[in-house]
């Protein structure tokens, strides 16, 4: 996770995601969720939040967002990037719940 120390932008983590092999953005809608340029429709169980990052804008609150690194159970990799508080998801209307029953399992020495 960020901290204040390292000063890092989720823009910064982003811009590293896909040498990471984090590229893919996870998109989700009514049916299911995919990844970018894949036609496999996960169900949340089928998916792992490995990873999170959260930013806190101190002066704008449009940097505040947060960065969920995924992993599918056939071993797609890929992020969620939604900003929170004003400029949260809110227009998916899908996107709470689904996110919510995502299982958590963070792996700890995983660094972007």
């Amino acid at each position: 996770m960020s901290t204040s120390k390292s000063m890092t932008t989720y823009s910064q983590v982003l811009n590293l995601l896909p040498d990471r092999g984090y590229g893919n953005e996870l998109n989700i809608q009514r049916a299911g969720a995919s990844f970018d340029g894949s036609e496999t429709l996960y169900q949340p169980e089928q998916l792992k939040i490995v990873k999170t990052y959260r930013f806190e804008g101190e002066s704008d609150p449009a940097d505040m967002a947060v960065i969920y690194l995924i992993h599918s159970e056939s071993g797609e990799k890929g992020f969620i990037l939604n900003a929170y508080g004003t400029y949260s998801d809110e227009d998916n209307r899908y996107y709470d719940e689904f996110i919510k029953r995502v299982p958590v399992e963070e792996i700890r020495d995983l660094e972007v």
